[in-house]
C-alpha cells in the first residue's frame, strides 16, 4: 500500500501524469467506487452472534478512543496548523479511522495459527474497528456538508440527521431486497447477489452525494450489507461467504487506485515543510492517546494486560479511508474556488498521506509481531472438524461431563 502511495506520489512530481478538467470528477467518482468496495466487505463479515455477545466492548472500543482521538487531533490542528475547528474536526475524523485493508487480513492469519481465538480477539477487533470506520465516515460526510453547505443555518443543523436517516432507512430497504432476490435456487446465485448488492450500494453512494448528502452513501453500504448477510447466515452462509470473497478480490483492482490516487495529490511544489511537521505531530500525538484510552478503557474486561495492550496497539494503522477521503475535502474547496478552502483542504491531504506512510508498515509490524508474544494460542486437534476449542475450556466441559 506505502508502494502504490508512493508511485502516485512520483508520477505526479517527476511531471509523467497531471489530472486536470473533467478527469478530476472521474477520479472522484472512483474513490467512491472504492470507499463502497471498503464497506461491503466490512459489512458482510460482522457476525452478529458475536456482536451481541461483546456488544458493551465493542461499543466502548468504536465510541471513546475514537472520540479522544479527534478531540485531540482538532486541538493540534487549531493551534499547530491554523485550522478552523470545525476543520479540525473533519481531519480528526478522517485520522481516526483505521483500516481494515491493513487490520483485517493480520487478524485473520494471526486467527489461522490459533492466536486470540479462545477470546475471540480477532472478532472483537474487527467489530470495533468496523463500527469506528462507520462513526468517522458517517460523521465526516456531516461535518463536510456543513462546512460546504451553501443553505441555511436550519438546513446545516437538520443535515446530519437526514445524513443518518438516509443511510440507514436504505441500507435496511436495500439489504432486506438482497435476502430475498435473487432466489436462492438461482444457477448463477454468487454472481446475482454480488451484483445486486454491489449495483445498489453504488447508486447509494453516488446517488446520495449528487444530492449534497454524501455521508449517507457510506453509511448505507454498510447497513445494507450487514443486513444481506443476516439473511445469508441463515441459509448456511457464514462472514466468509463467497459474496464477501468477491468483493475482497475485487478490492485487488481498487487498491492501487485508491492509493494511487490519493499520491497523485501531494505537489512537492507547492508542500510547505511547517504543514508536514505540525501535521506528523498532530496526527502522532492524539494516536498515541488513543492507544493509552484504548487500554484504559478495557481494564475492566476479562482480557488481561497483554490482551489488553493488543487489542489497544492494533487500532494503529491507518490506509484505506484515508485513502478514499482524503482528497474529497479539497475536491470540494476546489468547486468554491475558495483559495483558503482548497489550501486547507491540500493540509488535509498532506496529513493524511503521512498517517498513511508512517502508520501503516509499522501497525502491520506491530501486529504480526506483538500477535504471537501477547496472545493465548489454541492448537486445533486433526480429528477435530468444528470450531477450536480451548484446552482448558475443553477439560471442564469433560469434568462436568463426568460428573
Amino acid at each position: 500500500m506505502v508502494g502504490m502511495l508512493l508511485m502516485g506520489v512520483l508520477l505526479r512530481n517527476v511531471g509523467f501524469l497531471q489530472i486536470e478538467g473533467n478527469y478530476r470528477k472521474f477520479t472522484a467518482i472512483l474513490r467512491q467506487l472504492a470507499l463502497v468496495n471498503i464497506m461491503l466487505p466490512a459489512g458482510l463479515g460482522l457476525d452478529p452472534k458475536a456482536l451481541k455477545k461483546m456488544s458493551w466492548m465493542v461499543l466502548n472500543l468504536a465510541f471513546v478512543p475514537v472520540a479522544v482521538e479527534v478531540a485531540g487531533v482538532a486541538v493540534a490542528a487549531y493551534f499547530l496548523l491554523d485550522f478552523p475547528w470545525l476543520w479540525g474536526i473533519l481531519l480528526g475524523l478522517l485520522l481516526a479511522a483505521v483500516s481494515p485493508a491493513v487490520i483485517i487480513p493480520c487478524l485473520f492469519q494471526l486467527q489461522d495459527m490459533g492466536y486470540g481465538i479462545n477470546k475471540g480477539i480477532h472478532t472483537l477487533v474487527i467489530a470495533a474497528s468496523t463500527l469506528n470506520d462507520i462513526i468517522c465516515i458517517a460523521f465526516f460526510g456531516i461535518v463536510i456538508g456543513i462546512i460546504f453547505s451553501t443553505g441555511s443555518l436550519t438546513m446545516q443543523i437538520l443535515q446530519g440527521p437526514i445524513v443518518i436517516a438516509m443511510g440507514v432507512s436504505y441500507g435496511i430497504a436495500w439489504g432486506l431486497l438482497c435476502q430475498y432476490i435473487p432466489s436462492k435456487k438461482e444457477k448463477y446465485l454468487v454472481t446475482l447477489r454480488t451484483l445486486l448488492l454491489g449495483l445498489g450500494c453504488v447508486v447509494c453512494a453516488l446517488g446520495s452525494d449528487a444530492l449534497g448528502y454524501g455521508g449517507a452513501g457510506a453509511l448505507g453500504c454498510i447497513i445494507a450489507a450487514f443486513v444481506a448477510s443476516i439473511g445469508w447466515r441463515k441459509q448456511g452462509w457464514d462472514n466468509q461467504n463467497p459474496v464477501r470473497m468477491n468483493f475482497a478480490l475485487l478490492w485487488k483492482f481498487f487498491e492501487p487506485i485508491s492509493f494511487g490516487l490519493i499520491g497523485m495529490e501531494v505537489n512537492f511544489s507547492i508542500l510547505d515543510g511547517n504543514t508536514v511537521l505540525w501535521g506528523t505531530i498532530s496526527m502522532v500525538i492524539p494516536l498515541l492517546l488513543r492507544i493509552i484510552t484504548s487500554y484504559v478503557t478495557m481494564i475492566w474486561t476479562d482480557l488481561n494486560v497483554k490482551e489488553n495492550l493488543f487489542v489497544a496497539i492494533s487500532w494503529t494503522p491507518k490506509a484505506t479511508v484515508q485513502a478514499a477521503l482524503g482528497p474529497v475535502a479539497l475536491d470540494m474547496a476546489r468547486e468554491t474556488l475558495n483559495l483558503d478552502q482548497i489550501n486547507l483542504g491540500n493540509a488535509v491531504i498532506v496529513v493524511a498521506v503521512m498517517s498513511i506512510i508512517i502508520t501503516s508498515p509499522i501497525g502491520a509490524i506491530l501486529i504480526m509481531q506483538l500477535g504471537p508474544r501477547f496472545l493465548h494460542r489454541t492448537i486445533k486437534e486433526e480429528n477435530e472438524d468444528e470450531e477450536v476449542i480451548n484446552p482448558v475450556e475443553r477439560r471442564e466441559a469433560e469434568e462436568k461431563t463426568k460428573v
